[in-house]
């Protein structure tokens, strides 16, 4: 295809997933079962954080773990007691366990100490609307402080990516996505201010990967972050403002249609 056939087929796509019934069968359904801006960013966070393997899968183990946390997932944080805690082991999905969720319940409960937003946790202190952004300077910066607790277990860090690691950073982009951006479209919630949808990075899981290469949007061989950043500026050149709206039609070619 020529570009402006590409960019006239993905923005058609990208209006055809991008729509309330997607919700349902994507774990995005998790953080839409909360109204609280910190329920739905700890529902978000965790959803995306788990998004590997089945949908289904991902749903019904986010819906389990939520359960345990009485469906207040900010409450559940802020106020738990020691006993509390019991009810969190022997979680697992894959190989995130009880170990590296007991972690998550520390790091979120010490940032909503002093935090209102999650949003906070990827920007330099001081940071405002206006200031410029880095994805790769924000991500690298809350692994960083993700970990920055005293004695967290090693074994965690492997379920929080970077691009120092030279990771895609799917779930994490996802999840910012989420938290970013804005429309009337009722999919993603829009509600962070500060970071903005123009400075996001494309979730590039193996479905994105895999069409972005057929319809040429992808060049280097392999895929790693440097990949995201090369899929994300021709998306930019789509859109500038929303480079990522995108994700929705090249994950429904990939998922839905096989394409």
């Amino acid at each position: 295809m020529e570009y402006l056939e590409v960019k006239h087929f993905l923005d058609v796509k990208a209006a055809e997933y991008n729509r309330p019934a997607f919700i349902a069968n994507d774990p995005i359904c998790i953080p839409h079962q909360f109204t609280i801006k910190q329920d739905i960013e700890i529902a978000a966070f965790i959803a995306a954080i788990l998004a590997w393997g089945q949908r289904k899968t991902i749903i019904n183990k986010c819906n389990e773990l939520f359960a345990r946390m009485d469906h207040a997932p900010y409450d559940f944080m802020q106020n738990h007691q020691d006993q509390d805690l019991k009810r969190l082991l022997g979680f697992k999905h894959r190989t995130f366990n009880d170990t590296d969720l007991l972690y998550f319940v520390s790091f979120f409960h010490a940032h909503y100490g002093k935090s209102e937003t999650l949003e906070t946790a990827f920007l330099p202190a001081g940071s405002t609307s206006g200031v410029s952004f880095s994805a790769e300077y924000a991500l690298n910066h809350f692994r960083d402080y993700f970990f920055s607790l005293p004695d967290f277990p090693h074994r965690t860090k492997k379920h929080i990516s970077s691009p120092t690691q030279k990771s895609t950073c799917k779930r994490l982009n996802m999840f910012l996505r989420w938290m970013v951006r804005k429309d009337n479209c009722g999919v993603d919630f829009g509600i962070w201010n500060v970071i903005k949808p123009a400075d996001l990075i494309c979730p590039c899981d193996v479905h994105v990967d895999r069409v972005a290469r057929r319809l040429g949007l992808i060049s280097r061989k392999q895929t790693d972050w440097t990949t995201a950043v090369e899929l994300t500026e021709k998306l930019r050149e789509m859109d500038p403002q929303d480079p990522v709206k995108y994700d929705f039609a090249l994950f429904g070619l990939g998922v839905e249609e096989k394409f």
